[in-house]
């Protein structure tokens, strides 16, 4: 894997303070996307363990309550296992901190995926150690920076999804925090 960015204090992709890890590399390429640059799987920076390291260490800063993923494309083919170790740690280690992922998949699509292949298995896999999916593809026809949820999305066919709720109640519940 390789990523674009590290963010070590964010306060603009979740709530409240957090860190943020911007993944390189995406197939979606929607029209308009802020972040074209992370689009290049070759472009970044290599995603070493040194890395993954001083990464997990900034997510234990006392004052980081969020730990946002988004990229580029944290559930693409070429992200995926990456994505699934470091989340595996963040959330073994610091399971008060609420984890964020953006990704431009659906979540009723990956819930209702084969997963007879690896990379669909672990994209559920990955879902149950975040606490807030934003999903969908940027569409720049349905952008709205008037929109109730426009600080944590780009357009309004995006959704921020509270998982632990919608696992217990079997359907998508966005998250409320966002009203």
């Amino acid at each position: 894997m390789r990523y674009s960015q590290i963010r070590e204090m964010d306060i603009s992709n979740g709530e409240g303070i957090g860190v943020s890890l911007f993944v390189q590399g995406c197939h979606f390429h929607c029209k308009g996307c802020f972040n074209q640059e992370t689009w290049d799987f070759n472009g970044g920076k290599q995603w070493t363990k040194e890395t993954k390291n001083k990464f997990v260490e900034l997510a234990g800063k006392p004052y980081v309550k969020r730990i946002s993923i988004l990229g580029g494309e944290p559930l693409a083919d070429e992200n995926i296992t990456e994505v699934y170790f470091l989340l595996q740690t963040l959330k073994n280690l610091y399971p008060q901190k609420k984890i964020w992922l953006y990704t431009g998949y659906l979540l009723e699509d990956i819930w209702n995926s084969p997963k007879d292949q690896n990379y669909n298995a672990l994209r559920a896999l990955v879902i149950t150690y975040t606490d807030i999916f934003i999903d969908g593809q940027f569409k720049l026809s349905k952008q709205d920076i008037n929109h109730k949820t426009h600080k944590w999305v780009g357009s309004t066919n995006q959704r921020v999804i509270d998982v632990g709720l919608s696992f217990k109640e079997n359907k998508i519940i966005l998250y409320k925090g966002v009203v």
